[in-house]
């Protein structure tokens, strides 16, 4: 959720702050603006909408500065408005924010006390005014920004430039995410390293309660009390080839074919095939000191997490809780003395999950941490760190970092069986074999691409709503598929256990209701196919996901039926997943939706 970039540049800024805020785009915004310091006044543009919409303002009515921050804005407090866009000017001070300043209302009210009048419905401003206020008590900027610091609570970044020295480029972090970048002769500062990356490898991240001054020759870290930090430069790898969208129309569609490469990687990084070895040993992650896990993780993580918790009770003794981020810490939840918290977290900074990380860690839990960003703070904060080494993924409705996900849990699930004596050895090479080669399934699921367009443009577009089923592990990756296509259509869509079918959503199903039914033939194969047949006298529109064996016993009810290869427990998420995807996309691309971008959303949600 929103963007921040900033630059103390040896040349005009402007321009290359407007570049990098396009590099921001795919964590959800609905507005965006520059402001830059130029002949010791701040100058601004900014506007409602795309960034193409700021750069047509600023084509129109320039501005330049060789000192200057940028902003992409989602709404929290304050409707879509201009007035309500970033940066904040106050008396030759501009500010941009990400994140939530809780106690805004009263600090707005102590400043009105003092005289402070406000242009926005926004809590940021309330952070420009009240380094203002400090300003004009007698603070130098230093000053004016520890004070403030002290005085905002909530989860916030912010970059903070002055009109008066245009050397000089402040930024503070607490909950969310902020980084600097270390040029030659020049500074940056960024929400993350990726709208940093045209410019510098070299890195610093801060950490929470930390703020930095920048100017052109370096940068010097501090606690909010003004005491120094020591900070480590690290090099960030970075390949901009890999970030572009080449030859796909969209990053989606380019994310869901780079899917079966992601496979291979989860694999080689952590199973050696011609040893046959795990390395999440390597870590010093021990799963035998443990008699319970919890993973908790939002959106697409916890469909990842749903998924493993089937895996792992199915093949191991260990119990399984699973909890959405947003709700774990409000239930008190009652730890035992030998439990593992495992957080999932696409970004690395997701704010619930974060919060349900120190929850856990507070607790005395030992913690791992699934993310995609090695350098992000849940990576930081937890004891153990998995990557899933999926790259970089831009488009908001995730893809290839959930099945990097379902392959990551998947190898924990079987390396925690092996180390209980609870499989095989037969067993677990069987599936190991079956995770190997699921990369090659999903390149021959993928070259049927005009199957899935059909089925979307014939049997989905025009409706309001859809259901997906499915049972065992089936039913969170129905409600995965559920969620892909809400995100990026906008139609309602509802995943659900089949069996509870006729426990009220049966009520829903006519003629006019597509049913994607997940039904590989395994031991629950019969009873899904009995729910099929109960939305067929229905006259359900089913869309069926099933192998050659399923396909010859629900052809006859179903409106299409999707023949997939043969799976096994560990696979069937995994190779149903794709093609649950590619309707979705195709379904989206149909009805002329932004499907990298849908509305209202972001990619990287760091407010609770």
């Amino acid at each position: 959720m929103c963007g921040i970039v900033g630059i103390l540049g040896k040349s005009d800024v402007s321009e290359r702050i407007i570049d990098s805020l396009k590099k921001l785009e795919y964590r959800g915004y609905d507005s965006a603006g520059i402001a830059t310091v130029h002949e010791s006044k701040i100058a601004l543009r900014k506007s409602v909408g795309k960034i193409a919409n700021l750069e047509a303002a600023f084509r129109n009515n320039p501005i330049s500065g060789y000192t200057g921050i940028g902003h992409t804005r989602w709404a929290t407090h304050g409707g879509v408005e201009i007035k309500n866009a970033h940066p904040f000017i106050a008396n030759g001070i501009a500010l941009v924010h990400n994140g939530i300043i809780e106690n805004h209302k009263e600090l707005k009210a102590f400043l009105a006390v003092q005289g402070m009048t406000f242009n926005s419905d926004t809590d940021s401003e309330v952070a420009a005014k009240l380094i203002e206020y400090h300003h004009n008590n007698g603070k130098n900027a230093f000053e004016s920004i520890k004070e403030t610091f002290k005085m905002i609570d909530g989860a916030f970044a912010i970059a903070v430039i002055f009109a008066s020295n245009d050397n000089m480029m402040i930024g503070m972090r607490k909950g969310a995410p902020l980084a600097v970048g270390v040029g030659e002769g020049e500074m940056y500062l960024g929400s993350d390293a990726l709208a940093l990356s045209p410019y510098t490898k070299r890195v610093v991240y801060l950490d929470d309660g930390e703020f930095v001054v920048l100017n052109r020759d370096g940068f010097k870290v501090y606690t909010k009390e003004g005491e120094p930090v020591q900070k480590v430069v690290q090099s960030i790898k970075f390949e901009e080839s890999k970030v572009g969208k080449g030859v796909y129309d969209y990053y989606m569609l380019k994310e869901i074919h780079e899917q079966p490469d992601v496979i291979r990687s989860v694999c080689d990084n952590y199973y050696d095939h011609i040893e046959k070895s795990f390395k999440f040993a390597d870590i010093g992650l021990e799963v035998l000191n443990y008699d319970r896990i919890y993973i908790i993780a939002c959106g697409s993580s916890f469909h990842a997490a749903s998924i493993a918790k089937y895996w792992i009770e199915q093949y191991t003794d260990l119990p399984v809780e699973i909890d959405y981020s947003s709700e774990f810490r409000y239930r008190n939840p009652r730890f035992g003395e030998n439990a593992l918290g495992i957080v999932i977290s696409q970004s690395g900074e997701t704010a619930d999950t974060l919060s349900a990380l120190r929850h856990m860690k507070e607790a005395g839990l030992d913690t791992a941490a699934i993310v995609n960003v090695e350098e992000s703070t849940i990576a930081r904060e937890a004891k153990y760190i998995l990557p899933i080494y999926a790259g970089y993924e831009i488009g908001v409705a995730s893809t290839k970092a959930f099945i990097a996900q379902l392959m990551l849990l998947s190898l924990f699930s079987i390396y925690i069986s092996i180390k209980k004596n609870m499989i095989s050895s037969e067993k677990a090479d069987a599936m190991l074999f079956g995770l190997r080669d699921a990369g090659e399934v999903v390149t021959e699921i993928l070259a049927k691409k005009d199957e899935y367009k059909n089925v979307a443009e014939r049997l989905i577009i025009g409706s309001r709503s859809m259901i997906y089923m499915g049972r065992g592990s089936g039913y969170p990756t129905a409600l995965e598929g559920a969620l892909k296509i809400k995100e990026i259509s906008y139609i309602h869509a509802e995943g659900m256990a089949a069996g509870e079918l006729k426990h009220g959503c049966i009520a829903l199903i006519d003629e006019n209701m597509p049913v994607i039914g997940i039904a590989p033939t395994d031991h629950l194969f019969s009873k899904t196919s009995s729910n099929l047949e109960e939305i067929y006298a229905r006259k359900g529109k089913i869309i069926t996901l099933t192998d050659s064996d399923g396909f010859e016993l629900l052809k006859h009810i179903s409106n299409y039926v999707i023949e997939l290869p043969k799976t096994n427990e560990m696979t069937a998420p995994i190779i149903y997943s794709i093609p649950l995807q590619l309707i979705a996309y195709y379904t989206a691309v149909a009805m002329g939706k932004d499907v990298d971008q849908p509305r209202n959303l972001a990619k990287s949600v760091t407010v609770e």
